[in-house]
């Protein structure tokens, strides 16, 4: 066997997302999304609490519905489920919502564009898009991997 068989041979290798997969990600990230957004409307408006006390805790909703939803429903076949679990999506999320914020960051600041659509570009368009890959990885080599996921490690 030559040099370069036996190193693919002991590289472990990952299959593909399935659209099973992706579309149980998907839909967990959309309850998750709808958690967090009806929780902090009624918790601005009714409620009454300042915006950024309000975001912090339908954040923390949200991620709980997501972390519920891909456990319980998308890799609900893992053996890795529990409170370090949790941490380590929670601790993804946090990176997702940073990958955002940078995102507005260099359009906003680096690159002069300060208009509102510029900045709902930046943030909810390029920076949600790159934020759900970045969650969809965490999720799925961080999170909930294990014997038994789909897409697991072979080796």
């Amino acid at each position: 066997m030559s040099h370069v068989q036996q190193l693919k041979a002991r590289r472990p290798r990952t299959r593909r997302p399935g659209a099973r997969e992706l579309l149980g990600f998907a839909t967990a990230g959309l309850l998750a999304y709808a958690a967090d957004l009806a929780l902090f409307v009624w918790l601005r408006g009714p409620v009454g609490l300042d915006p950024l006390t309000a975001k912090a805790l339908s954040f923390v909703a949200g991620c709980s519905v997501a972390y519920a939803g891909n456990a319980l429903g998308t890799y609900r076949h893992t053996t890795t489920r529990g409170p370090r679990q949790y941490g380590i999506f929670f601790a993804v999320n946090i990176a997702g919502a940073l990958v955002q914020l940078l995102c507005i960051l260099v359009s906003h600041y680096g690159l002069g564009f300060t208009s509102p659509r510029a900045d709902t570009v930046s943030g909810a368009g390029i920076g949600m898009a790159l934020a759900t890959v970045l969650r969809f990885w965490g999720t799925r080599t961080l999170v909930f991997r294990g014997e038994g996921r789909v897409g697991s490690w072979t080796g």
